[in-house]
C-alpha cells in the first residue's frame, strides 16, 4: 500500500536456519518510521479511518510497553522475552511489506488490509481484527521461531509468554475503553458491543499456546506442519473478517 514506506523485508524466521533476532529498539524504530510515513488518518471521500493505522498505533504501544518492562526487569529472562517480542513483530511487519509490494498478505491479515477504509467499520473492530490475526496466527509461529533461534523448547518460554499475555490483556481493556464510541453514538454501540464481546483475547492467547505446542511437535513432519499452519491462517482470517462486519 502506498501509505507505507516499503523497506527491506525482515526475516520470517521459518525453518531451522533462522537468523538471530534483531533488538526491540530496531523493531520499534521501524514501526515509528512507518507511522511517520503514512498520510493523515482518514479517507478523502468518506472520512473513514484507516484500519491498518488504527492497529499500528495499538501494536506500537504494546511493543513500547514490552520494551520498557523488559528493561525494567519484569521478565526473568530478558533475552528470551526480547527474542519472542521481535519474532512476533516480524510477522506483522512482513504482512505490511507484502501489502506495500502489492502482494497478497497471509489470510489472517487479508481482511484488515482489504477493508481498511470501509466506512461502516469502527476503529475498535479494526484493532480487534489485527489483534486476532497477530495472536491467532503469528504468536504461535513466533514461539516456534524463538525456540529455533534460542535452541530451546516452548516450555522454556512459557513464563515469558504468560507475562506478555498478561500485558496484552491489560492493554486490551484500555483499547476497548478508548475506541468504543461515546454516549452520542450509543445506538451504534449496541451491535458493536455485541460483536466485540464475541471475541476474547484471553481465549485466543490460550489457543495460541496450545497451537505452538502442536507446531513444535510437528516440526519433524514438515508437510503436516505446513498444512496445519495453512489451516490456522485460514481460520484466523475467517474470524478476522467476521470482526470487520459493518456496524453502520
Amino acid at each position: 500500500m502506498a501509505q507505507y514506506e516499503q523497506t527491506q523485508g525482515l526475516p520470517a524466521g521459518d525453518g531451522p536456519g533462522v537468523t538471530a533476532a534483531p533488538g526491540i529498539d530496531q523493531v520499534i524504530g521501524r514501526m515509528r518510521a512507518l507511522r511517520s510515513a503514512r498520510p493523515p488518518v482518514g479517507g478523502a471521500e468518506d472520512g473513514a479511518e484507516d484500519g491498518v493505522v488504527v492497529f499500528h498505533r495499538v501494536y506500537l504501544t504494546v511493543t513500547e510497553t514490552v520494551r520498557r518492562q523488559t528493561a525494567g526487569g519484569a521478565f526473568p529472562d530478558r533475552r528470551a522475552a526480547a527474542a519472542l517480542d521481535v519474532r512476533f513483530a516480524e510477522r506483522y511487519l512482513a504482512a505490511v511489506d507484502a501489502a506495500a509490494a502489492g502482494e497478497r498478505t497471509p489470510d489472517c491479515w487479508h481482511p484488515l488490509f482489504q477493508y481498511r477504509h470501509h466506512p461502516g467499520v469502527r476503529p475498535l473492530q479494526f484493532a480487534l481484527s489485527g489483534i486476532n490475526a497477530h495472536i491467532g496466527h503469528d504468536l504461535p509461529l513466533a514461539v516456534v521461531d524463538t525456540c529455533r533461534t534460542l535452541g530451546c523448547a516452548p516450555p522454556d518460554l512459557e513464563e515469558e509468554f504468560d507475562r506478555v499475555g498478561d500485558l496484552l490483556l491489560m492493554l486490551e481493556e484500555r483499547i476497548r475503553e478508548d475506541l468504543v464510541p461515546g454516549p452520542d453514538l450509543l445506538e451504534l454501540a449496541d451491535p458493536l458491543t455485541h460483536l466485540s464481546g464475541s471475541w476474547s483475547l484471553e481465549r485466543a492467547r490460550e489457543a495460541a499456546w496450545s497451537t505452538a505446542l502442536v507446531l513444535w511437535r510437528l516440526r519433524e513432519v514438515p508437510l503436516l506442519a505446513e498444512e496445519f499452519r495453512r489451516r490456522l491462517d485460514a481460520g484466523a482470517g475467517l474470524v478476522g473478517r467476521f470482526l470487520l462486519t459493518p456496524c453502520r
